[in-house]
């Protein structure tokens, strides 16, 4: 495994834009967590161990606890974003059951040896680990016999190539250039956005669907590396062979995939449920 894997200064820093979210939280965002879990996961949430892979602002990881999980512990490669979920959890469910920790996916099974999870989430944070495959069955590797693997995962789309040359671009460069990027982007958003839909409604209404700021979100989208996505197949093939068994996929549609792949990648989520121990 290359060392740079569980280096954070070879990611796009994640836990920066996250600590700036987190001070907006509100009962809203909130909301769009929780409507969001209930959407993938129904009512499988109650009494689980839960284990929050990349937990970011910790807003997911606090709609979990709302959902009535027995415990749960968030990790983050990214001490910014284990700070904030620390705080986001404290403020928000003080004395609750959860825990925090700086954790990289590719040692999580040292580093958590011997525990699994009736739950493991892990929501758009593979594809930018530098290796997904191998993070997608460390990820895999907690979840308790019987238990259910959740996370979502950018749809590969012919500008991939593109973008990851774009993303390394953007988070090696400077905040002026990064600056110029997400208004170029805006206004290549709202030319080719305006072919299919209202631009002007969807960008207004971008927090109430998102639950993140329209800039916060472009500034995430275009500094994302590592990055990398799949096609539901591929990650069949990977899973499968582990000994789970695909749940429910919720399947991003060709007006979320950014028209083909030139806005950017929409992510498709999976649900897959462990049916034997991978030896």
């Amino acid at each position: 495994m290359k060392a740079s894997l569980k280096d954070v200064d070879t990611h796009f820093a994640f836990g920066e834009n996250w600590a700036e979210y987190a001070n907006s939280i509100t009962d809203h965002h909130l909301e769009q967590a929780s409507a969001g879990l209930e959407r993938l996961l129904g009512g499988q949430l109650e009494g689980k161990r839960f284990l929050d892979i990349g937990c970011g602002s910790g807003v997911h990881s606090l709609a979990a606890l709302k959902a009535g999980v027995r415990e749960i512990l968030s990790v983050d490669i990214d001490p910014n974003s284990v700070a904030t979920t620390q705080k986001t959890l404290s403020t928000f469910a003080p004395g609750g059951p959860f825990q925090t920790r700086l954790v990289s996916v590719f040692e999580i099974d040292t580093t958590l040896a011997g525990e699994r999870f009736d739950l493991v989430y892990s929501w758009g944070v593979l594809h930018h680990t530098g290796d997904m495959k191998l993070a997608l069955s460390k990820a895999a590797g907690m979840v308790a016999p019987g238990g259910l693997f959740a996370f979502a995962l950018y749809r590969k789309t012919w500008c991939c190539p593109f973008w990851k040359v774009e993303k390394r671009w953007y988070s090696r460069t400077s905040k002026a250039r990064q600056h110029m990027a997400r208004r170029l982007y805006e206004r290549w958003f709202r030319f080719i956005g305006r072919r299919y839909y209202d631009v002007d409604e969807y960008i207004s209404n971008y927090s109430a669907m998102r639950g993140m700021d329209f800039q916060i979100d472009i500034h995430d989208w275009l500094g994302g590396y590592p990055y990398e996505s799949a096609l539901p197949a591929e990650v069949d093939a990977l899973l499968t062979p582990l000994g789970f068994r695909l749940e429910r996929k919720l399947l991003c549609h060709s007006s979320e995939t950014r028209v083909h792949g030139l806005l950017g990648s929409g992510c498709d989520e999976y649900v897959y449920r462990r049916i034997e121990e991978h030896s």
